[in-house]
């Protein structure tokens, strides 16, 4: 996958998943923004990039607001003369349950995961339609958003968000070739230690050493960061012109579309519906199959 000549931004790209996806866009020729608020794990990425040829220079700054938006997308220009891919990555967590999450927990984590996808991408989209050549907004989202996870309110209500904002976004920047896309990554990440779901396993790898088993890998895509940048790579390239307005799930050997939100069952009352008739038809009607909701937690073969 050839990235020369392409230029991207990749917020919270200190650690993790975030330096995955830088490391893997330069490896693929792009020149890379990398942004943290960790200056020495910034400054660390930039180093491994330009010792195997790439280039890169970082942003130490806290996404969320317009001015470090902007700041970025600044930066790209500057040191590299455009911006084709923004990759909104950087996120938090503040987890707690309902009763116990206070204002400054959620707000915190809304305020970067969910304004800080926002005013980049408003930032990078504002840029590449004046460019007149396209781009790539790739957003970051999680499970959590499709499906919910415990203690994760703000976190899963966030990253909900950014696929609605994706598919929205889709709509609004077709005409100017910019496509937008959210990724589902599944991963072991700090972030993934704190999943009940997953957390024991990946501290028994690291425990141990031993890869993922294969089931693992396969049945719940759960595997490493580099397992999941090649879908950043993909997204970012010319191969990927015609795939946006997509929610795309990647993680070990697994690779996923999710479904857009859809009617599952309707029903009909002429006239309209009463309670009661809610309540009487609603076992054998449209509630006869609910919808599950929450992370289901991994089941080894045989368990």
């Amino acid at each position: 996958m050839d990235l020369r000549g392409k230029v991207a931004v990749v917020t919270g790209s200190g650690r993790g998943l975030g330096r995955a996806y830088a490391e893997a866009l330069a490896a693929a020729g792009a020149a890379v923004i990398v942004n943290d608020v960790d200056a020495e794990a910034a400054a660390s990425v930039v180093k491994g990039i330009g010792a195997t040829g790439g280039r890169a220079t970082s942003v130490v700054a806290p996404v969320g607001q317009a001015e470090v938006a902007d700041e970025l997308v600044a930066k790209a220009v500057a040191e590299f003369g455009r911006l084709d891919v923004m990759v909104t990555n950087a996120g938090i967590l503040r987890d707690k349950v309902l009763w116990k999450m206070s204002d400054q927990d959620f707000d915190a984590v809304i305020d970067v995961h969910l304004r800080g996808t926002f005013t980049c991408a408003r930032a990078a989209a504002t840029r590449m339609r004046e460019q007149g050549t396209g781009g790539r907004l790739i957003l970051i989202s999680s499970p959590a958003g499709q499906r919910g996870n415990f203690g994760q309110t703000n976190y899963a209500a966030a990253k909900a968000g950014i696929v609605a904002m994706a598919r929205t976004w889709a709509l609004e920047l077709a005409r100017a070739a910019v496509t937008v896309n959210a990724v589902v990554p599944i991963a072991a990440t700090e972030m993934t230690r704190t999943i009940p779901a997953f957390a024991p396993i990946i501290e028994e790898a690291e425990r141990t050493g031993e890869p993922f088993p294969d089931w693992l890998r396969r049945d719940e895509g759960l595997g490493t960061v580099e397992d999941v940048a090649s879908l950043i790579v993909y997204l970012a390239s010319d191969q990927a012109a015609e795939v946006t307005g997509q929610a795309i799930g990647i993680g070990g050997d697994r690779l996923a579309l999710w479904s857009h939100p859809q009617e599952k069952a309707v029903a009909f009352a002429e006239g309209g519906w009463t309670a009661d008739t809610i309540a009487a038809s609603w076992n054998a009607g449209v509630g006869a199959e609910p919808e599950s909701y929450g992370i289901p937690a991994p089941a080894a073969p045989g368990s």
